[in-house]
């Protein structure tokens, strides 16, 4: 059993934890909801299932006192710059689009909804590097208090997402925001991959 004093403990080291490791993610979220062609609720689900699953990786790796060699997870800064890649390609060929090719790009758009969210999974899981690094030794030393810190990821999870989507809404930031954000999107993602990638040189 945990205590009183044990679980205030462990919500303040909880709270810190999260904020410390997940304080870029407040940017990235706002450019992501910026963006007209990605739906609000693929960013929220894709975030969601992306914090989740570091909070899974980091529970089984501390348990099996299984540690990431230094590097290996800085390749996945590939995600979000090939990914950004692509996205500015795309935004380079809508500039041409006619209205009625647009009306078949929002069709399309529906039909991938799926894949929406695991690229926003895919870039959750990237930029999420530090947070591996921070929670399997967390969840090693205090096992006990696994179920606490995952309830209060989740509840900060949903924090941020809303914290995002007003900043996009905001009328002397969101208005900016939303107009360039299919430029932003893209440069973002393509800058966060390179910075991630960079990390990689550990293994040479």
């Amino acid at each position: 059993m945990i205590t009183a004093a044990e679980l205030l403990n462990t919500l303040v080291k909880a709270v810190v934890v999260f904020v410390s490791t997940n304080v870029d993610d407040i940017v990235l979220l706002s450019v992501l909801f910026a963006d007209p062609k990605l739906r609000p609720r693929s960013i929220v689900a894709g975030q969601f299932l992306g914090i989740g699953a570091l909070v899974v990786v980091s529970v089984v790796a501390g348990s099996l006192a299984v540690a990431f060699p230094a590097g290996w997870t800085s390749l996945l800064g590939a995600v979000p710059l090939l990914l950004g890649i692509s996205k500015g390609v795309d935004y380079v060929r809508s500039r041409g689009l006619t209205d009625d090719t647009e009306e078949g790009s929002a069709t399309a758009d529906k039909l991938r909804q799926g894949s929406q969210v695991l690229a926003v999974v895919g870039v959750t899981l990237a930029n999420g590097g530090d947070n591996l690094g921070v929670y399997i030794p967390l969840f090693a030393a205090e096992r006990r208090a696994i179920g606490v810190y995952a309830a209060v990821f989740a509840a900060l999870t949903a924090a941020w997402c809303g914290l995002g989507f007003k900043l996009v809404n905001n009328r002397a930031f969101g208005s900016k925001l939303r107009r360039y954000g299919n430029v932003a999107l893209p440069i973002v993602l393509i800058l966060l991959g390179i910075h991630i990638l960079a990390g990689a040189r550990a293994l040479f």
